[in-house]
């Protein structure tokens, strides 16, 4: 798939909201109903603020030139071993330089989102969400349980398809005794907004689909699962640390 077209299906379901990215959802959505790309969504997708950086520091650690190259999105989204190769000076100045987050956030919380660069974070949407704590997109403020978990990129197991609903089996972020983890499998309902997109389109029971603040992004393989859910587990864990 091309990789500026998969990466609008991540940022559809925040852009809807009003949440990251200009006020654009309804050209974005009409890009990925036709498959259609070109330097006008392209545009749009580098006025998110959070996102772009982060799609520009992992392709330049791989002396990747498009930030849309579609292993850079796949690392950022769903996690891969390009996020393995980046130095960890590297991503502390990106944090500090390039998402300005010392200022954003104070010299204490940055040290301690810092310190984790040592202790294995990675440049994954994961990360950001879990362990930087405060959205920021057009609102800055601290995350909840709640926005965490419809933020964080999520997968679950489609049990049912009804029109542009979807019934899927899926493990919620909870916080119990102080500490966040994964729940047990639970169903939930979410929408299919992007009804162009074949793969959304032909779903079946028991394929696994990515989502993002409600809405389906894409199918998805075990493996890529495996490795999304990987990555979600470290970072959580890291944000345990400083609970």
């Amino acid at each position: 798939m091309d990789g500026v077209l998969r990466c609008s299906r991540y940022a559809f379901g925040p852009n809807r909201l009003h949440y990251c990215g200009p006020d654009a959802n309804q050209e974005i959505a009409a890009y990925i109903e036709n498959s259609a790309t070109d330097p006008g969504l392209e545009s749009l997708l580098r006025a998110f603020n959070t996102m772009y950086p982060y799609l520009k520091h992992i392709a330049a650690a791989n002396n990747i030139r498009d930030p849309f190259d579609e292993r850079v999105v796949e690392a950022y989204w769903i996690g891969n071993n390009l996020l393995e190769t980046i130095e960890k000076n590297d991503l502390y100045r990106h944090l500090l330089e390039d998402h300005q987050l010392k200022k954003r956030l104070g010299q204490k919380s940055f040290d301690l989102i810092a310190d984790k660069i040592g202790l294995g974070a990675v440049p994954h949407h994961s990360f950001h969400v879990l362990d930087v704590w405060k959205r920021t997109g057009h609102l800055e403020r601290a995350h909840t349980l709640e926005s965490m978990d419809s933020c964080r990129i999520a997968w679950g197991k489609v049990m049912a398809v009804d029109g542009p609903k979807i019934k899927i089996e899926t493990a919620p972020l909870i916080y119990t005794e102080g500490k966040l983890s994964l729940g047990e499998p639970t169903e939930k309902t979410i929408s299919r907004n992007l009804e162009a997109v074949s793969d959304i389109e032909q779903l079946k029971t028991g394929e696994i689909v990515t989502y993002h603040w409600g809405v389906a992004c894409e199918v998805i393989t075990p493996r890529q699962s495996a490795i999304l859910k990987r990555y979600t587990l470290r970072h959580i864990a890291l944000a345990n640390q400083t609970l």
